[in-house]
């Protein structure tokens, strides 16, 4: 190590308290002074039984707080599209310029957890806050449904859905894993010669499951909801397939063969704020319009009720305006 700290495989720093900043909101603040929220350890990808125990307990600790919540001014049904059950989310009251409009969305957790009944609940929230109709998929997930099945499910919706609206009416959005899938069903859909929808937002999205950026080095142990590598669940979902194809990270596709409009967001404490950056910059590239928004001091996807969710919401609301014609916010 030489006297600038910087040793031969990179950056040395002693151990130091990260401080909850002033400059975000009250409630902000308060979600990041719970600290790091504590969760047993992911099983090994081998381990299938251990995957499905630990995937219904995380499963039943979620359903419990949202039941516990109140409900958004929104409803959710469940019903079949392609063969694939989906939650059908629908506002209170819905803009008639958003009366003509799909959103299709994919759920968080990593690709394997949250699926089945939390969907209903997604549908809900995300219809209330786009005030618009949310075709919420409920996707395979593993250990039983790895890849390609939760793309395949996106792709069979999507099809279906083309039926009902044309694609320029179609919206499609995922936080997290859903992310991934957005984007990888986009690119999958694009190749099998359908066409594009109108726009597609981002939300914090593991678009990379080779965990290359250097976000998952600066913001280890910093991102209170991420602490660290899901190379567990990354490899659980991969099945044995390589983790750099485009379906599999969408990050390393091909945008310049044609993507939509895309709506991209992080947060500055986002284990995933590579993940972001870099799909921005590879849409940039390719000369695709393509927004990035990243929020201060946010973890990975939502401080869980702040203000700055609901701004969060509105940018992509305002973003939908512009590229695809639904109401402005």
């Amino acid at each position: 190590m030489n006297g600038k700290g910087v040793v031969a495989s990179g950056l040395y720093l002693k151990a130091r308290i990260i401080p909850i900043p002033k400059s975000i909101s009250p409630e902000a603040q308060a979600a990041l002074a719970v600290g790091r929220v504590e969760r047993p350890p992911s099983p090994p990808a081998t381990d299938k039984a251990a995957w499905r125990a630990h995937i219904a307990a995380t499963n039943a600790g979620f359903l419990a707080m949202k039941k516990a919540a109140p409900p958004p001014p929104a409803r959710s049904t469940l019903t079949e599209i392609g063969k694939v059950p989906v939650y059908v989310g629908e506002p209170d009251t819905l803009p008639p310029a958003n009366r003509d409009k799909a959103l299709i969305h994919f759920h968080g957790g990593a690709l394997v957890l949250l699926g089945g009944e939390p969907v209903r609940y997604f549908a809900a929230d995300e219809a209330a806050a786009m005030h618009g109709k949310v075709f919420a998929v409920d996707y395979r997930n593993p250990p039983d449904h790895p890849y390609p099945a939760a793309l395949d499910d996106g792709v069979a919706v999507y099809r279906e859905l083309l039926k009902t609206y044309p694609a320029h009416k179609i919206a499609i959005s995922g936080v997290s894993g859903g992310g991934n899938l957005a984007a990888a069903m986009v690119l999958k859909s694009r190749d099998l010669g359908l066409p594009l929808p109108a726009a597609v937002g981002l939300f914090s999205p593991e678009v990379d499951l080779t965990e290359s950026g250097d976000s998952f080095q600066t913001n280890h142990d910093i991102d209170t909801v991420l602490h660290g590598s899901l190379a567990d669940s990354n490899a659980l979902y991969a099945d044995g397939h390589d983790l750099a194809d485009p379906y599999v990270s969408p990050l390393f596709g091909d945008f310049a063969k044609g993507f939509p409009p895309t709506f991209v967001q992080s947060g500055t404490r986002d284990l995933f704020l590579s993940n972001s950056v870099r799909i921005h910059r590879r849409l940039r590239d390719a000369g695709i319009d393509a927004e990035l928004h990243v929020w201060e001091a946010l973890p990975h996807a939502f401080f869980g009720g702040a203000p700055e969710d609901r701004e969060l919401h509105v940018e992509f609301r305002r973003f939908l305006a512009r590229v695809a014609g639904w109401a402005k916010p």
